[in-house]
């Protein structure tokens, strides 16, 4: 993912959701609906998670040091799983306790007509703030259907952006329904579903955000097709005889550690095993640009052995 393209949807995400927050508190203090406390709540929510990824991509771009000495670019994947935490307690759990609240002690909307508006203009937002995160991410998914593209990708940004956006905007219809239901039929109960509604769709968007970040702060090989990649670089020319063993190894969303013992035919000097060494890693970096660290243990077979 390209740091611009990541930054560009989170400002514009960001940007969206204070706008959006402002008018959904200033609708819920007036109408009382709590379907529009549980969005401004969100919303809210939303924007502490966009300066936390800007927070994150910040850090990660720190030097290494002899402390970290690959770097801190999973500083990025531990602010992603932040953003999921705070999805789960502050918007999800919150937004099932306004609702629980409103059906036990219900009170009748005042100024009904004011969150219905609102409602509708936080969805013009929200969509331009998702068009944006779509596009974004079109320039780097590729082939990838969008699961795929949310299981696969090592670079967060993108991703929580278009779960964050697509789960506000399905919040903002659970609240205009219930809002609008309530309204119309005396019933503020609805407007009590609408906001269970809310809780139940940010804990599970926030559910699967958790797992997928936790995974990359575990550690994540390359995919099947670099693997693949790597494996056919190794074996391309002339230097390496067959791979003993490979592994790899994303240490940020961008950098991509390569390990691999191979086996080679008996050289005469240690310069000719270097050149072999050096042609295969620049062979590599070809195939698979984020493929930066690359650590090759040459097993020397001896001509009576092979």
């Amino acid at each position: 993912m390209s740091a611009s393209g990541g930054t560009k949807a989170i400002i514009a995400a960001l940007l969206a959701n204070l706008g959006i927050a402002v008018t959904k508190f200033i609708a819920a203090f007036f109408s009382g609906s709590a379907s529009m406390v549980a969005e401004g709540v969100h919303s809210l929510a939303d924007s502490t998670n966009q300066l936390l990824l800007l927070i994150g991509g910040r850090r990660a771009r720190r030097a290494p040091t002899p402390e970290h000495p690959f770097g801190y670019g999973r500083s990025r994947y531990v602010y992603a799983f932040i953003v999921a935490i705070i999805l789960f307690s502050v918007g999800g759990i919150f937004s099932l306790y306004e609702g629980v609240e409103k059906l036990t002690h219900p009170h009748p909307l005042e100024v009904p007509w004011l969150p219905v508006v609102v409602l509708l203009i936080a969805i013009v937002l929200e969509s331009f703030s998702l068009r944006t995160a779509v596009v974004e991410s079109n320039h780097v998914r590729g082939n990838q259907s969008w699961v795929e593209f949310v299981r696969r990708s090592k670079a967060p940004e993108l991703p929580v952006v278009l779960l964050e956006d697509l789960a506000a905007l399905l919040g903002l219809v659970f609240a205009l329904f219930g809002v609008s239901l309530a309204w119309a039929t005396g019933d503020v109960y609805w407007d009590g579903i609408g906001t269970i509604l809310i809780g139940v769709l940010l804990i599970a968007v926030a559910v699967i955000l958790g797992l997928e970040m936790a995974s990359l702060l575990i550690g994540e090989g390359a995919n099947p097709g670099d693997m693949d990649r790597i494996r056919a670089a190794i074996l391309e020319g002339p230097e390496v005889d067959s791979i003993v063993h490979a592994k790899t190894l994303y240490v940020g969303p961008d950098e991509l550690l390569v390990a691999a013992k191979v086996s080679m035919a008996a050289a005469v000097t240690l310069d000719d095993i270097t050149a072999r060494v050096d042609a295969v890693e620049a062979r590599i970096r070809e195939a698979v640009p984020v493929a930066r660290i690359i650590y090759l243990e040459p097993a020397v077979l001896q001509p009576a052995r092979t």
